[in-house]
């Protein structure tokens, strides 16, 4: 059954205070940056020692969230491969053939995944005796011009039952090429339409480069934590600016998929409520071949893997970062005393001393939000999916998308179909999490869930100043913005000093 807004009006003190945390744990996860090595970039770019070398295997973000125009299914959006500068030629960005990227699905709320889809790609040269990508206008996915292109098949592997290939006739799907430029690719819109596939069972699925979804305001944030909008409430005071998307004007390679509901799970137990987590994983030997190839052999080792936003960035600790990427959700109870215990929070009390202190211990919120999901107070459930502590991304799919007064800070704006509860491309999971540390609820949050927290100025407004992506979504699958093309693009867009409303 859908869960109505009046419903979530009868939270208790304890479970608002739970959900506003949720977004404390990963905020916190930002501002706790300016302790981390400056390479490590967004919500999931480049966050451990061992990925940072290895950004073909390194997911990015994931979403999931039930589809607004077709609400029988639900979209799972899993990105690869951060910071791709459009300009990246000859050998422009491109899936890994040895990666094997997954998509996993727990609907049982055990914290293992009942469904995996697995993708493996395939690089085929037309004509190795050029260095051109292409040879001439590329205008169709088929064209003799496309000297550099990638296919891959689609694997579906269930609990109790042998992997399928979901390809319609086992025949390899195409990936677009990159968005070269106008004499390249002079109509690249065609083209990324006509990699849009349909899979066995009805999901739609669609593997290429698209503009990197996220927004953030990275280059302030990783300076000791600043948000231009509100530097003189920092420790070192600053002048205010507007705040600049730090992945503005670059890509990244996606894998979506619009999957029937009812393959899911739907109508199981759980309120229809999924766990979802992506990974990236290698064989265990790799050759280096004097002929300059590579063999590769083994097992497969996971070595990136991705739920809630901002975890292995901002809870886990440097020298277990790696080790978190190679573990599975099921298994992160022996994470649990940096949930508890954030360090994070402690940061944030260091850099804002005039906001009201965040509770550095016995952070039982966290663990609730994070690693279990909620329960409302009537005992039904909104993301709740089993009490294993577990980071996956938890979407209820029996909670419609949203049609009007819809917000982009999700549950903390009064929206109950986005953030914590599954994630849309549209949601500001960074303001969301700042607001959430700083106890900065406005007056519609006290008003829906009660007064419990003060309504502290400029607590309520904080933000990093960017509050939407760079360019415009799409408004049908596979969502995500085309590809910036490498002949005309540019970073660094400037975003606004005003934050986004409750």
């Amino acid at each position: 059954m859908p869960i109505k807004g009046n419903q979530l009006m009868a939270t208790s003190a304890t479970g608002l205070r739970r959900q506003h945390y949720l977004i404390v744990l990963a905020i916190a996860a930002l501002l706790i940056t300016a302790l981390v090595p400056a390479s490590l970039r967004g919500s999931s770019h480049r966050e451990a020692p061992l990925i940072a070398k290895d950004p073909t295997a390194d997911n990015t973000d994931l979403y999931a969230y039930v589809t607004p125009d077709e609400m029988s299914t639900v979209t799972i959006v899993a990105n690869f491969i951060p910071v791709e500068e459009p300009t990246g030629g000859p050998y422009f960005h491109n899936f890994d053939d040895n990666v094997l990227y997954e998509i996993k699905v727990d609907n049982d709320g055990d914290a293992i995944e009942d469904l995996t889809y697995q993708f493996r790609f395939t690089t085929t040269i037309l004509n190795p005796a050029t260095f051109l990508y292409n040879t001439g206008p590329i205008t169709s996915l088929d064209d003799p011009d496309f000297n550099f292109r990638q296919s891959y098949i689609v694997t579906l592997v269930e609990e109790g039952k042998a992997p399928r290939i979901l390809n319609t006739d086992n025949r390899p799907l195409p990936v677009p090429p990159a968005h070269v430029g106008p004499r390249s690719t002079p109509n690249y819109a065609a083209l990324a339409d006509a990699a849009q596939q349909r899979l066995r069972g009805g999901t739609e699925v669609f593997a290429g480069p698209r503009d990197d979804p996220f927004f953030v305001d990275i280059g302030s944030i990783f300076d000791l934590g600043g948000l231009r909008p509100f530097n003189p409430a920092h420790i070192i005071p600053l002048d205010q600016a507007p705040g600049i998307d730090s992945v503005g004007g670059f890509n990244v390679h996606t894998i979506s998929l619009q999957v029937p509901r009812s393959r899911l799970g739907a109508g199981r137990d759980k309120n229809d409520i999924i766990g979802i987590y992506a990974t990236a994983s290698r064989q265990t030997t790799t050759v280096l071949n004097t002929d300059g190839t590579v063999s590769t052999e083994g097992d497969w080792q996971q070595v990136s893997r991705l739920g809630m936003p901002l975890i292995n960035e901002v809870v886990i600790p440097v020298g277990m970062k790696d080790m978190w990427n190679a573990s599975d959700p099921v298994d992160d109870a022996q994470f649990l005393e940096h949930y508890e215990t954030p360090e994070l929070a402690a940061l944030v009390n260091l850099l804002y001393p005039s906001l009201p202190d965040a509770r550095t211990t016995d952070r039982a919120d966290l663990v609730a939000i994070l690693l279990t999901g909620l329960k409302l107070p009537d005992g039904s459930d909104f993301t709740f999916t089993g009490e294993t502590p577990a980071d996956l991304l938890r979407l209820n799919m029996g909670i419609p998308p949203c049609e009007e007064n819809c917000s982009t800070l999700g549950v903390l704006g009064g929206d109950l179909a986005g953030f914590p509860n599954g994630r849309r491309l549209t949601d500001d999971v960074t303001d969301i999490e700042l607001r959430a540390i700083a106890d900065g609820y406005g007056p519609f949050v006290n008003s829906l869930f009660g007064d419990l927290t003060p309504n502290n100025e400029p607590n309520n407004d904080l933000g990093d100043g960017v509050n939407m992506n760079d360019v415009e979504f799409m408004a049908d699958f596979p969502f995500l913005a085309l590809p910036n093309s490498g002949y005309e693009h540019g970073h660094h867009r400037v975003g606004s000093t005003t934050p986004v409303p409750l």
